[in-house]
């Protein structure tokens, strides 16, 4: 069955500006999902629900939602305050299902299913208060520094918005806990050996223009768009994975989007073995020293 037959009013226009539909974005994740695959896989999903696109509002729904197509597999998360039944990624059906209900970007947990409370990655959140990504790159690259002398392997990817990201591959076996101890750990070390760029500061008035390092994704529970999910952003940009020499103050995170994804795509894959670059985290205790 082709996709468009999966969607109710494949036509609505999800980005006036640029002409981009409802059908076009179908489209792409039916392009991508073989890269998109292997990071959603097994995975709990939370649904951020755009069904007006650019025009209307967004909701978050943790939830599985009714109408889903039969079969799709869903994880019930025990939480302080209540059960969820999560959304679980790894097949196309499930993606398109999700686009049809309005979902723009992907949400992915840090952990699968079989094992929800030990991540496989830990991720680092760059978000620049000056709203450039010229500075987003030049913290990135303090960070990547900084996991290097770790002898940490890193693979950065752009937010899809101005920011960047930063994923680390693990081994299982630390519980979120622990793994948030330690990139928390990093963050402020960077933070106070470059105070006058960098911060941990959550409250956003006192960050000024300089980048704040979040690693709170790290949480139990707590997401992160995945790499090639699309952003609800003018232009229709798409979080995409880097090369550490592609991180430079002079790129542009909205050139990745759905009019061009195509030629991107053939240039090979970035993070070509992340999941056989895990690693362990017995140094946990030397992030911060």
């Amino acid at each position: 069955m082709s996709i468009e037959k999966l969607l109710s009013h494949p036509d609505k226009v999800f980005w006036p500006e640029e002409g981009y539909t409802k059908l076009d974005l179908a489209r792409f994740y039916e392009a991508v999902f073989p890269k998109l695959k292997p990071y959603v896989a097994d995975r709990m999903l939370s649904l951020e629900r755009c069904p007006d696109g650019m025009s209307g509002q967004c909701f978050y729904q943790k939830q599985a939602p009714n109408g889903l197509p039969e079969g799709t597999p869903t994880k019930l998360i025990q939480h302080e305050k209540r059960d969820v039944n999560y959304v679980l990624g790894g097949a196309l059906k499930t993606e398109i299902a999700l686009v049809n209900f309005g979902c723009i970007p992907v949400h992915v947990w840090g952990s699968r299913a079989s094992r929800p409370h030990q991540p496989d990655w830990m991720v680092f959140d760059l978000d620049p208060g000056s709203g450039g990504f010229a500075d987003a790159a030049k913290a990135g690259l303090l960070v990547k520094n900084a996991l290097d002398e770790l002898k940490l392997v890193s693979f950065p990817k752009t937010s899809g918005s101005r920011g960047l990201h930063i994923f680390v591959p693990m081994r299982v076996g630390p519980d979120f806990d622990e793994v948030r101890s330690f990139a928390s750990g990093l963050c402020a070390r960077l933070a106070a050996e470059h105070r006058d760029t960098l911060t941990v500061e959550q409250r956003i008035e006192a960050r000024k223009d300089r980048v704040y390092l979040d690693s709170f994704r790290n949480g139990f529970g707590a997401t992160v768009v995945a790499p090639y999910s699309v952003r609800r952003r003018p232009k229709a940009p798409f979080s995409m994975p880097l090369r550490w020499s592609e991180v430079k103050a002079g790129l542009d995170p909205a050139k990745f989007n759905l009019g061009n994804y195509k030629k991107r795509l053939a240039g090979g894959d970035p993070w070509e073995g992340f999941f056989e670059s895990r690693q362990s985290l017995k140094k946990l205790g030397k992030a911060s020293a």
